[in-house]
């Protein structure tokens, strides 16, 4: 926790000093108006989208070997939203100015566009965080009834008021199960539409290299991807710190999460595939520079680490050995992470550094400022997380007595 905090520190430290001296402590210039802040949004939004897919639509299918894992992405997709809704105020640099986005009555008589996809932006993430949010409290009541059955004193009155006054009467049952799957059916086709709409931030734009219908379906297979990563990259150490934790989050249920992870790394390889065919038969000059900046201009080793990451490193997963090992599950999780926040970053910068007219190409630097501001970002998303395992049940305790055998049952 004592180096989380510190992460978190830089990252206050760099804000603190991009609102005191000025947006020139980042690397945003003109013709690269978005930078490393619009890339770390679009990379936590989509590390968010695992949590729900896990604990939704895995629920919907009666996928058994979400039981051990879900309370924990569940978690992530909270802290994953909370994290990525910060950048876009980061990137407006004058942060206190940010209620002039919000459509209200004002002497000022401005509105915001709402024909802009930003806009939608702001909509889609907003509901998403508020009905997983909604998803996460309404599952942990049953589990914080049986913590608070098992505490004393100050923490049973605390568990007593979060549980909601839960008995696991057979009447209170049938209408939390009604109400979960009501909550499951309303975030799955949030875990489509959420991203999508983030794609359109790019795609409704005329930039080349953006300018795609491919995007939606790209973007979301990439959230599921860096997700399901990201997921592995948290489960793995709880398990290992906390050695109970092995009898229930088994080796199978992480080789699930594993199989998942190569089945959306193809899908993302075939969009890679099928964007520079775009720009080879589509027949514009534009669209065949840009794509052939991206692996072969002065971001190329960001483009082909991206490549390896994303592409060819996840088909480990493809052989059993290499899935029954906790170090390489470990290993390319982190991997992935890194392909995907390139992925991002190349999307954002080349275009932007590379479009119609070569007199206002331009290049990117990267600075001490955005790079601390990053650090500090997943220090808040880890300490969110960290505080999480502490004080509430990061194992769906309820529904984890429904599968396991009695001896685990107490």
């Amino acid at each position: 926790m004592a180096f989380i905090l510190i992460c978190l520190g830089l990252g206050v430290y760099g804000l603190t000093y991009q609102i005191l001296y000025g947006m020139e402590g980042s690397g945003m210039n003109h013709p690269i108006g978005w930078g490393v802040y619009i890339t770390n949004f679009v990379f936590w939004i989509g590390i968010g989208h695992a949590g729900t897919l896990i604990s939704a639509i895995l629920y919907l299918t009666r996928a058994k070997f979400r039981t051990s894992i879900y309370r924990a992405s569940e978690a992530m997709t909270i802290f994953a939203v909370m994290t990525a809704g910060m950048f876009p105020l980061i990137h407006l640099g004058r942060i206190w100015n940010f209620y002039w986005l919000i459509p209200y009555p004002n002497q000022r008589q401005l509105w915001v566009n709402f024909k802009s996809p930003l806009i939608w932006d702001v909509f889609a993430v907003f509901t998403y965080f508020t009905v997983s949010l909604l998803f996460f409290i309404v599952g942990l009541i049953p589990d914080l009834a049986a913590v608070r059955d098992e505490s004393k004193g100050v923490k049973k009155f605390i568990y007593s008021l979060l549980s909601l006054k839960f008995r696991g009467t057979n009447h209170q049952w049938l209408h939390y199960m009604r109400g979960y799957l009501l909550f499951a059916a309303l975030a799955t086709p949030l875990v489509f539409s959420v991203h999508s709409i983030v794609s359109w931030d790019f795609a409704m734009s005329s930039i080349p290299g953006w300018h795609s219908t491919i995007f939606a379906p790209y973007f979301v297979a990439g959230a599921i991807f860096s997700g399901c990563a990201m997921v592995l990259t948290i489960m793995i150490p709880l398990r290992a710190l906390f050695k109970d934790f092995n009898k229930i989050i088994k080796l199978k249920h992480l080789e699930g999460l594993a199989k998942m992870i190569v089945f959306t790394s193809l899908i993302v390889t075939c969009s890679y595939v099928t964007e520079f065919f775009i720009a080879y038969y589509s027949g514009s000059k534009f669209e065949r520079a840009v794509f052939w900046y991206r692996p072969f201009g002065e971001y190329k080793t960001f483009f082909w680490l991206m490549i390896f990451c994303n592409c060819f490193a996840p088909l480990l997963f493809c052989f059993k050995n290499f899935r029954g090992s906790l170090l390489i599950l470990f290993i390319v999780s982190i991997l992935i992470n890194v392909g995907m926040w390139l992925e991002r970053f190349n999307i954002v910068l080349t275009s932007l550094a590379h479009d119609y007219d070569p007199f206002t190409w331009g290049s990117y630097q990267f600075e001490w400022v955005e790079i601390w501001i990053t650090i500090g970002s997943f220090g808040w998303f880890f300490m969110w997380f960290f505080l999480f395992v502490k004080f509430l049940p990061s194992l769906a305790i309820a529904e984890l007595k429904e599968v396991s055998k009695p001896p685990l049952r107490h």
